[in-house]
């Protein structure tokens, strides 16, 4: 092997030898129980045996940053020497998977506009009442900006205020939500039009690199929080909630229970969307009603 592809085996845990690959580095069976039996009871993330090279790749980045020897050392540094309190945050921010883009299933975006929002407008006692969403499972961003981009778009028109509230799990994670910079590749799903409106080229042309408008910035913030809590400090009576792509990860019971707290931060004739592979968690709560195949109402009154 040359350096360069050594080095990434070896942060992988793995070199080739003549015949067979070695393991350099790994997890006991105990301590990766353990690790995994924290993180579904955190944050309701289940990690199989088929996940354990992914488990034990992403936590080499901290034993190198903690000057330790190997992953068990690791192990029993959080587990068992007390390390757990100032390191979970950083041990959950390396488990949890941030896989989000601009526009990622551009449909609900096309609902939100030309249906949910329209509803809602009508709905209202007071067309000055700001509109309140929420991205449940905000990743880094790019579906709170999303949001903002679309109904920016649509509120020159409606004429209607709104605000939007982001969270997650992932510290690392809302902490590049909130500077708003992504790589050009990343924004190109993001209509041209929408691009010119709502993003800032780096003027450095070496810079491969946009951030969000500042009209986009104020409307959004970005706080965090755990799905696995059993209260969420957020308002009830928020008029949409996105929570896409993060269920599929939780058992049936925890999303049934994720889904039933989402609901009740909803106020009445507000909507729950979901992600396209997790439009059954929905289906079970009395009182949310399926209007599409990812999209509940909650019932109960007007907006």
């Amino acid at each position: 092997m040359g350096s360069e592809p050594l080095r990434r085996a070896s942060e992988a845990g793995l070199v080739e030898g003549a015949a067979h690959t070695i393991r350099l580095d790994a997890l006991s069976d105990r301590h990766f129980r353990t690790l995994t039996a924290f993180i579904e009871t955190e944050v309701g993330i289940r990690l199989p045996p088929s996940k354990r090279t992914m488990v034990e790749g992403r936590l080499r980045r901290r034993v190198k940053a903690l000057g330790l020897e190997n992953l068990d050392d690791y192990a029993r540094f959080v587990f068992e020497g007390g390390g757990l309190v100032n390191e979970s945050i950083h041990l959950i921010d390396c488990m949890t998977t941030n896989k989000t883009d601009f526009f990622r299933e551009p449909e609900h975006f096309h609902m939100l506009t030309q249906e949910i929002v329209p509803q809602l407008l009508t709905q209202r006692r007071r067309r000055t009442d700001r509109l309140k969403i929420w991205s449940a499972a905000s990743s880094i961003g790019a579906e709170a900006y999303t949001i903002a981009m679309v109904l920016a778009d649509l509120a020159k028109i409606e004429r209607f205020d709104f605000c939007i509230l982001g969270t997650d799990i992932c510290s690392a994670a809302l902490e590049q939500a909130r500077r708003a910079v992504y790589p050009d590749e990343m924004l190109a799903p993001t209509p041209r039009a929408m691009r010119e409106r709502y993003v800032m080229r780096s003027r450095d042309p070496g810079r491969r690199e946009a951030r969000i408008v500042p009209e986009l910035r104020r409307r959004t913030r970005f706080e965090r929080l755990n799905l696995m809590d059993s209260a969420y400090p957020v308002d009830d009576d928020m008029d949409v909630i996105f929570c896409r792509n993060v269920l599929i990860y939780f058992s049936a019971a925890t999303q049934q229970a994720v889904v039933t707290n989402l609901s009740r931060h909803l106020r009445p004739g507000g909507y729950l969307l979901l992600g396209h592979s997790e439009s059954m968690a929905g289906s079970k709560q009395s009182e949310l009603r399926q209007i599409a195949s990812t999209v509940y109402r909650r019932e109960g009154g007007r907006a």
